[in-house]
């Protein structure tokens, strides 16, 4: 008989705050995705805590009452973490974690914690482990209470070092060695980028969780790992994919999100090279998210910080056959219409003519919907990429409306 595996989630609470920055309908947002960042790391979210304040309390990020309520209730609940939406500072984390007496994360420390559990190849550990080791130098100190005593005994006596400094040398000579074991692999990869030769490279970028990899499937026909979790993917793959006798290079890429640690973006240099050195990007959208104009800004801001904001991109709107919207009456003036009101055909007129239609595209990549439409514009923009390169291959690679009527052509013959 085969033995039911049980999954145990830890108990968890999630807190955030309403500043002048952030009102309560962008909190209840982040707390939605930290909620689906907990359950993706192993967490179930048992409840929510809030407060309204205009800046984060530096010393316990909420107030004391706040502090203090959350207190009794881990305790009368047996919540085993609490995690904070925003980056806590050394201090902060200390002071809360000494008041609540249960384990303290915020949203860099988690989302770390997924990118561990996620990476599979060397070069992906690597890069986590170093993101880590810069995330954990300056907390340190009240981690673990040894770390505070000085070490005694005999050979021990003297000035010596106290076992908080011996802690922190350690992690400075690991961040060291590890920054080092990074650059070999840069160069390396670099190395294989270079005998790539001068094919065209299309990079597919987008928020966490959009459907990269099961659009990357869909085009390349292959097997990259798909889960409806934030992070599925980590590693960068690159295949070759073929359209239409074609041959182009399709890399996906880590999915980006908002409040993205910077220890990440820094250590993930060589991850975001792909993008940098695309040719073109896929930028893919989840319209069937509500805020997928924020997502969009995200990775744009990103793109920005890695100096890739002006490379010719498609924008592909993704999981159409999951979108949802209100209807109202159109001739009700009463009722003002919003982007919550807004159809597939309302937000295609917005977006193409922002856009322009060639760079715009509605499809479900799972349902293969307005695939072949997807499969034409992406062959025309590599198409020409390519003979703008090679202008003599120009014959080799005609139109994709001419390649689809000479097959028919050929059908019709065979037939």
């Amino acid at each position: 008989m085969l033995e039911i595996e049980k999954h145990t989630f830890e108990r968890t609470a999630i807190v955030g705050i309403v500043t002048q920055n952030q009102n309560e309908e962008k909190l209840n947002e982040y707390l939605d995705e930290l909620e689906f960042l907990t359950f993706t790391a192993g967490g179930e979210v048992v409840k929510r805590f809030s407060q309204k304040t205009d800046k984060p309390h530096p010393k316990t990020f909420v107030g004391t009452g706040k502090l203090e309520e959350i207190k009794v209730y881990i305790k009368e609940h047996d919540i085993n973490s609490v995690i904070f939406d925003d980056e806590l500072t050394p201090s902060q984390q200390k002071n809360i974690t000494r008041e609540l007496d249960c384990k303290v994360l915020d949203r860099t420390n988690l989302i770390l914690d997924i990118f561990a559990q996620r990476a599979e190849t060397s070069y992906a550990r690597t890069q986590v482990e170093l993101a880590q080791c810069q995330y954990l130098l300056p907390r340190l100190t009240g981690m673990w209470t040894h770390l505070e005593r000085q070490r005694g005994g005999i050979g021990m006596r003297g000035p010596g070092e106290t076992e908080i400094e011996t802690d922190r040398r350690i992690v400075r000579d690991r961040i060291s060695l590890l920054k080092e074991k990074i650059k070999v692999i840069d160069k390396q990869m670099s190395t294989q980028r270079g005998n790539r030769g001068a094919m065209v490279r299309v990079a597919l970028v987008g928020y966490t969780n959009v459907g990269k990899s099961t659009l990357m499937n869909a085009v390349g026909k292959s097997e990259v790992f798909v889960e409806n979790k934030l992070f599925a993917t980590l590693d960068t793959t690159v295949r070759k994919t073929v359209i239409k006798n074609l041959p182009f290079l399709l890399s996906d890429t880590v999915g980006f999100i908002r409040k993205l640690p910077t220890q990440l973006v820094d250590s993930f240099k060589s991850t975001l090279d792909e993008v940098r050195e695309a040719d073109l990007l896929l930028h893919v959208v989840d319209i069937s998210h509500p805020e997928f104009e924020d997502h969009i800004a995200a990775v744009n801001k990103i793109l920005l910080d890695i100096k890739s904001a002006d490379k010719p991109t498609i924008m592909v709107f993704n999981k159409i056959d999951a979108y949802k919207y209100v209807k109202i009456d159109e001739n009700d003036e009463t009722i003002e219409k919003t982007t919550k009101n807004f159809s597939l055909q309302d937000w295609e007129r917005t977006w193409m003519s922002n856009l322009g239609e060639n760079n715009t595209l509605f499809i479900s990549a799972t349902e293969k919907q307005n695939f072949e439409a997807f499969r034409e514009k992406l062959y025309g923009a590599v198409r020409e990429i390519h003979i703008s390169r090679f202008p003599y291959n120009k014959f080799l690679y005609p139109d994709y409306k001419d390649v689809i009527e000479e097959e028919d052509d050929e059908d019709d013959t065979e037939d």
